[in-house]
């Protein structure tokens, strides 16, 4: 009788308490902290995806932005060249991403002429030399798109802008 009441008593602990007695006895998580930390695994994992989308929204905005910019550039008539489609630099060393060029010459001292004449007006000119022996003025230097528009506009309604000025992007 008390070998029956014992394994009556054995069988009743395990249905009642299930696995989850040995596995606290074995210092091993529970079925209820199990599923906790699966639902924390989880909202991890959606709030990693939910990163990743934000970041490619981030992305989308920055590029579309950056398009709507290039077609506003056109719109003002601006073209955007590649140093290496005039030939490349020659030993200018650019230390912006984008520059307003106001004026390519062959002569240097016109390139030097048109240097002083921006710097009176209050900018800070660069000397750009290309292989094909063209000397060119930029202004305006920026590393962002945004700005150099910014910056294109107003430098289009000065008296020393041409009406082909143009953005050199130096990569």
């Amino acid at each position: 009788m008390k070998k029956v009441l014992l394994v009556l008593l054995a069988f009743s602990l395990l249905t009642l308490n299930g696995c989850d007695m040995f596995r606290r006895l074995a210092g091993r998580p529970t079925g209820k902290e199990l599923e906790q930390m699966k639902i924390e695994m989880l909202m991890r994992q959606e709030a990693e995806h939910q990163a990743r989308i934000d970041s490619l929204k981030r992305v989308e905005k920055a590029l579309a932005d950056s398009i709507a910019v290039l077609d506003s550039i056109r719109q003002l008539h601006g073209t955007i060249l590649n140093p290496s489609e005039i030939g490349g630099l020659f030993t200018t060393k650019l230390d912006f991403r984008y520059y307003i060029v106001v004026g390519a010459f062959k002569s240097r001292n016109n390139a030097e002429s048109l240097f002083t004449t921006v710097e009176k007006d209050g900018y800070s000119p660069v000397l750009i030399s290309f292989r094909n022996g063209f000397n060119a003025v930029g202004i305006a230097p920026a590393n962002d798109l945004h700005h150099v528009f910014r910056s294109l506009k107003e430098v289009k309604t000065e008296k020393f802008c041409p009406d082909d000025v143009w953005i050199l992007v130096n990569e």
